[in-house]
């Protein structure tokens, strides 16, 4: 039996996703793993060179156009064999010779987790607040804007971003990076796949919210690490991205908020979002 199905959409970063693939590849001593590459009709040449470079040890599936991250993985997760499957950016480096083997053993010995993520750093080593709760109306706000330049200790991004707390430690939390992301298969199986409705962004907070509702834990496991360049793709295209992000956290405000009083607020965050967008379209211009 499969162990792990790693599942890695790729849009142009060639380069960063071979260097992913190699080691990622590396595990494979350790478990029992399938690789699946999903191209998002790349224009650099990033097909060609896995069918060149990693035919004989990585399925390609070569999409004719840019269908986003979520619906992407799921074109895997749907077809895949493994016990647990890997979300895994093509941006991002193993960095740990047994990382696959050490997540898979805990999951195993913890049969009520359903997601467990990686501790993820930066190139430069320095950590990624990949593990988070849920977001609060006011942290984006304060996130990338002038007003958290004014006011960069506000407990709103604080508490979003859990800086108030150890990323040295296994704990449970709310959600976590969609970037290094393993899921139980019985968990996807409860809860569905991932939204496609997120073209890109809030698809992993929707998913663990959706695996938190089914009753299953989300662990931040720190005693591996994957290191990754954030925005290897999206830098590419970057007021679109900034637009599509703001377009998803609306999404799922709507979406969590259907049943709920916050869903008379709509009007505000849609205002709020739109200044967001503008002010961070201006700052990339600039």
């Amino acid at each position: 039996m499969v162990d792990v199905t790693v599942s890695i959409v790729n849009w142009n970063t060639r380069d960063e996703l071979r260097e992913c693939l190699a080691s990622i590849l590396e595990q494979r001593d350790s478990v029992h793993l399938e690789v699946y590459v999903v191209d998002n009709a790349s224009s650099d040449g990033s097909a060609e060179m896995v069918g060149c470079e990693f035919a004989d040890s990585v399925t390609l599936i070569e999409n004719s156009e840019n269908r986003g991250f979520g619906a992407a993985h799921n074109q895997v997760i749907e077809q895949c064999s493994g016990r647990y499957v890997l979300l895994l950016n093509p941006d991002c480096r193993v960095l740990n010779p047994n990382l696959l083997r050490m997540m898979v053993d805990y999951m195993d010995s913890e049969k009520n987790i359903g997601m467990v993520g990686p501790r993820i750093l930066n190139p430069d080593g320095s950590l990624q607040f990949s593990a988070r709760r849920f977001p609060p109306m006011f942290a984006g706000i304060f996130r990338h804007t002038a007003l958290g330049r004014l006011f960069p200790d506000n407990r709103f991004v604080k508490g979003y971003l859990m800086t108030d707390v150890s990323h040295d430690r296994i704990m449970d939390v709310d959600w976590l990076s969609g970037a290094a992301l393993m899921c139980r298969r019985e968990a996807f199986e409860e809860i569905g796949l991932l939204d496609e409705r997120f073209f890109m962004y809030c698809e992993d907070v929707d998913w663990c919210k959706r695996a938190h509702d089914a009753g299953w834990r989300v662990v931040y496991y720190p005693e591996v690490e994957i290191s990754h360049r954030i925005g290897a793709a999206s830098d590419k295209n970057p007021i679109p991205m900034i637009k599509q992000h703001h377009r998803s956290m609306l999404l799922y405000f709507i979406k969590h908020n259907a049943t709920s009083p916050k869903i008379l607020l709509t009007p505000f965050v849609v205002v709020a979002l739109w200044l967001r967008t503008y002010a961070r379209a201006r700052l990339v211009k600039l």
